[in-house]
């Protein structure tokens, strides 16, 4: 008989990510992720509308930092995310492959199009105020200048799984909001989580301060609401609402959205015919910021 006892593999426990640390679902419950074909893949936490208020408690006390930072450094911030992430990019590519249930070069192919996604909006940081803002002619001896400025909080719903969805899609909805100075609390794909849930923990080893992206896993329709009814969050996005509960689910958000005044991004009617490998413009830069206008005079 052979004396070598051959090891256990260590089974990896995935967490939520939420005002830097990686707590686990206040509820203490988990549910099952599974592959393309059914097959069990972990047991990620099953976050509830409490993990969900938590969240918005943590973004909310990160928004002054985090609004208060130099565009540049914003910038230095994104692009150390882009190098975190570069280092892990195996792990990354087996992830969506299994969510996406895809092979291993378009997995691959996906993860590095995350990467450059990180790059290209950290690049942007700098510079949309100069297409967001500027000098404004008036009738008087004034100078009348605009100015763009970060809404706050963000909810987002992330896109669900489906073609570069699980990864791809959820990097091309946070990266433009905390590249212009908001934070984040974001409903991952339920039924493909572990991606967005192994992105936190790039961001805790990156320069991000805690409590800018918060990283929640579970069913949409628990945190949802929550988000979009919640008065400490000023905007709302959407993207993966109708692939979650359905179009009904979507109105529902919109309208609970409405009695605080959040500005929201609607979701495509149709979610999965969304390309994320293409160029993303600068519609979401603009899309959660505030314009200052500023009156001076010009003097003698």
């Amino acid at each position: 008989m052979s004396d070598v006892v051959s090891r256990l593999d260590v089974l990896k426990t995935y967490k939520l990510y939420v005002g830097g640390k990686f707590p686990r679902s206040e509820s203490g419950r988990v549910y099952e992720v599974t592959d393309a074909k059914g097959e069990w893949l972990a047991n990620a936490p099953l976050g509830t509308r409490k993990d969900a208020r938590d969240a918005v408690v943590a973004a909310r006390a990160a928004v002054k930092g985090w609004a208060g930072t130099t565009a540049y450094n914003r910038g230095q911030v994104l692009y150390r995310v882009a190098e975190m992430l570069q280092g892990r990019r195996e792990q990354f590519a087996t992830e969506v492959a299994l969510s996406e249930g895809i092979g291993p070069k378009k997995a691959a192919a996906l993860v590095d199009a995350a990467i450059d996604r990180w790059v290209w909006y950290a690049g942007w940081t700098d510079k949309v105020a100069q297409i967001a803002g500027g000098a404004n002619p008036v009738a008087g001896p004034y100078f009348n200048l605009s100015t763009p400025e970060p809404t706050g909080v963000v909810g987002i719903v992330a896109p669900q799984a489906g073609y570069g969805h699980s990864l791809l899609g959820l990097v091309s909805v946070i990266a433009p909001a905390v590249a212009t100075g908001n934070t984040v609390v974001v409903a991952a794909a339920a039924d493909a989580p572990l991606p967005a849930l192994s992105l936190g923990e790039v961001l805790a080893t990156s320069d991000v301060p805690g409590g800018v992206v918060n990283l929640l896993s579970g069913r949409t329709a628990d945190l949802a609401p929550t988000l979009a009814s919640h008065q400490d969050v000023n905007a709302l996005d959407l993207t993966g609402a109708i692939a979650a509960d359905g179009p009904g689910a979507a109105v529902a958000l919109e309208t609970l959205a409405a009695d605080t005044l959040k500005r929201v991004i609607r979701p495509e009617l149709d979610p999965f015919a969304q390309d994320w490998t293409n160029a993303p413009g600068t519609d979401r830069l603009l899309s959660f910021l505030e314009t200052k206008t500023v009156w001076h005079p010009m003097g003698i």
